[in-house]
């Protein structure tokens, strides 16, 4: 019987907060984006060398948006949603 009321009484809750699922969106995003920007700068000929791949876009800008969206990631897994 204690079991049953106790069930009753206790509502489900989310792990992450409002605030914690915000930064996660967000830091999803910024992952996908630095994938994105990763893509592409290949060639139709295999015998034809595209220097396209080796742009700033590709080398420093995309891997710095992947890493910093793993770090809000990070973040957010860390933020204790029920501090004001």
């Amino acid at each position: 019987m204690g079991e049953k009321k106790r069930k009753e009484h206790s509502k489900p809750a989310f792990v992450f907060g409002k605030k914690n699922y915000r930064f996660m969106f967000i830091g999803l995003a910024c992952i996908a984006l630095g994938f994105i920007l990763m893509s592409g700068g290949g060639s139709d000929d295999p015998n034809v060398f595209n220097p396209e791949i080796f742009s700033w876009r590709r080398i420093r800008l995309a891997p710095t948006l992947v890493l910093i969206g793993f770090g809000i990631q990070v973040y957010t897994i860390l933020l204790n949603p029920d501090k004001k």
